[in-house]
């Protein structure tokens, strides 16, 4: 008699509590773990996963696939590393709730912060839709590989109530906060999980102005959270350049949890600016969470970092006159072109040229800093040592960095890259970012999937984890295995209120991956254009994830897509299974 749906055979199990794994089967019915343990009885689908490991699906909390979710079923490149639950609206943008006179003005700030082509929003986004109910009833329309969840974005929010004077920078008046709360405690009766504001003032618009979230007073903050406590509670998520001092913005953070009774997490790195100044991040972080406020950090496992090559959206050429009549060629016939010696030459030669535009990003910083740029092999290697970087290796080629960056990338067939580590890699290694990963009051995010389509692809983080922190990491010390699953898994599902999933035991949403750790690797990341328009983006694939599973059905099997899409939109806070 078959008394499962599917029984996961003899792998073993690590199973996001954090405690050492077990060799058990884990049988699920109903979408539903049912049992874990020895000799379950049989399954009408079973997995062999024995020399495997068996985790919970991975929840990542820090996504921007706010556009992605009304298009496509297939959230790339999440799913090909073992995510199951994707959480949208992150750092105050996003597209609900907006009128349609609002249309291009939240693609414009979506393009600006997220680096997500606006003809790819354009000609993607279905707009179906006005309030943020309507638009979490668009996205629960529609077939997914993997769990949806949402914070209402700030500036979207902001533009709603405001209009023109949102964009204007003027301030909220009363009634302005009132309305906004107002429809911040709707959207989180329609089931947004929290709320989600950007103080980052170099957050721009492409038109260069700020987008509206970084004009929010500390009043405006109160009022939206009072809204949240009066809807049962949600989640507050912020972006912060501590423009104003560090004391200054966790106080503000402490005022926030303290009055709202919200959890609150923000975007934590070690700068470049300020390399030390994370730890005094932490040491705050200590003394509030004593005190009974939760605030945690988001942080990374690896360097926050950007990918140049002359298939992608930026190279360290990109800002040279001399690179503009090429720069929309078609690939074959830009790097044709480049293999001119002439054109090397001029190129090499050339100082890049700053155009002066407000935005997030230096593009000649970031493309040129010639200490912090490597080669970026296959599998790539995102602790690599400073004595690799373009810098070093030219000093002793006797060559300049120009010149040998110009060599790595255009040869093989043109598309190698090259990794800046921009931040968390002050010091030429990870010991920071372990520090950071390891701490209680900090959680894992900040993959930022779905934006940066052209220069980022940190959503494989999660496959770094496991196979740098826990398996390979030869420059410092590792992690267990079972800390790094439970940092992925439980930890952050726990942070965003979703106590149903995270963990391997009966009763939790059946959202599991069966791994062969051994052969675990990452793949070289390359472009695809695979968005609406034919527009491109960063996709990186992983080795040895056997198979994810969602809701108790398979999506993916050796990295390659089935039929099956079980995701589902995720309202609200989740209960944790009955014991």
């Amino acid at each position: 008699m078959t008394a499962y749906d599917m029984v996961i055979r003899g792998g073993t199990v690590v199973d996001g509590s954090g405690t050492d794994p077990f060799e058990a089967d884990v049988a699920i019915a109903g979408g539903k773990i049912a049992a874990v343990g020895a000799r379950l009885g049989a399954g009408r689908q079973e997995i062999d996963a024995r020399g495997r490991i068996v985790t919970p699906g991975f929840v990542d909390i820090h996504t921007h696939y706010d556009g992605h979710v009304t298009w496509e079923n297939r959230l790339q490149p999440s799913c090909y590393h073992g995510i199951t639950t994707v959480v949208t609206g992150n750092c105050g943008v996003g597209f609900a709730p907006c009128r349609p006179q609002d249309h291009d003005d939240l693609i414009r700030m979506m393009a600006g912060v997220e680096d997500i082509p606006e003809l790819v929003m354009a000609q993607g986004l279905p707009w179906n839709w006005e309030s943020f109910a309507d638009y979490l009833n668009a996205i629960d329309a529609r077939q997914h590989d993997m769990d949806i969840a949402a914070h209402i974005p700030h500036s979207a929010l902001r533009l709603y109530a405001m209009g023109q004077r949102a964009l204007d920078d003027e301030p909220a008046s009363l009634a302005d906060v009132a309305l906004m709360a107002q429809l911040t405690e709707e959207a989180m009766r329609a089931g947004a999980i929290g709320f989600a504001t950007s103080r980052g003032i170099h957050q721009r618009s492409t038109d260069g102005h700020s987008i509206p979230s970084v004009q929010a007073d500390e009043a405006e903050l109160h009022g939206i959270g009072a809204a949240i406590a009066r809807s049962g509670g949600g989640v507050f998520q912020l972006l912060s350049d501590f423009r104003f001092g560090i004391e200054e913005e966790i106080g503000l953070m402490r005022r926030i949890v303290e009055r709202s009774g919200c959890p609150l997490s923000f975007t934590l790195h070690q700068r470049r600016s300020q390399p030390e100044a994370w730890r005094q991040v932490l040491g705050l972080l200590a003394s509030a969470n004593a005190d009974g406020l939760p605030i945690r950090g988001q942080v990374i496992g690896r360097p926050s970092g950007v990918l140049l090559g002359f298939e992608l959206s930026w190279n360290p050429f990109i800002t040279c006159p001399s690179f503009a009549p090429i720069a929309e060629l078609p690939f074959d016939r830009r790097i044709a072109a480049l293999r001119d010696p002439d054109l090397r030459a001029t190129l090499i030669a050339e100082e890049p040229v700053r155009d002066g535009k407000p935005g997030m990003f230096d593009t000649v910083s970031l493309t040129r800093t010639w200490d912090h740029l490597f080669a970026l092999g296959d599998p790539p290697d995102y602790e690599p040592d400073p004595s690799t970087s373009l810098a070093a290796r030219a000093a002793r080629m006797g060559i300049t960095p120009a010149e040998l960056a110009y060599d790595l990338l255009v040869q093989g067939d043109g598309r190698s890259l090259l990794f800046l580590a921009a931040q968390d890699y002050e010091y030429g290694d990870l010991e920071v970012c372990r520090q950071l990963i390891e701490d209680p009051n900090t959680i894992l995010g900040l993959g930022d999937a779905g934006a940066h389509c052209g220069i980022v692809c940190d959503a494989s983080y999660s496959t770094w984890m496991l196979t740098h922190w826990t398996r390979d990491r030869k420059r410092g010390p590792k992690m267990p295995l079972a800390a790094a699953v439970r940092a992925l898994t439980s930890e952050t599902a726990e942070a965003v209120g979703f106590r149903d999933r995270g963990r391997i035991a009966a009763g939790y949403k059946a959202d599991l991956n069966v791994i062969d750790y051994g052969a675990l690797r990452l793949g070289q990341p390359h472009a695809a254009y695979t968005l609406p328009g034919g527009g491109k983006r960063i996709i990186q694939h992983a080795h040895g994830f056997d198979a994810t599973i969602v809701a108790g059905e398979i999506t993916y099997r050796d990295g390659q897509p089935t039929e099956a899409l079980p995701g589902k939109l995720v309202r609200g806070p989740q209960a944790a299974p009955m014991a």
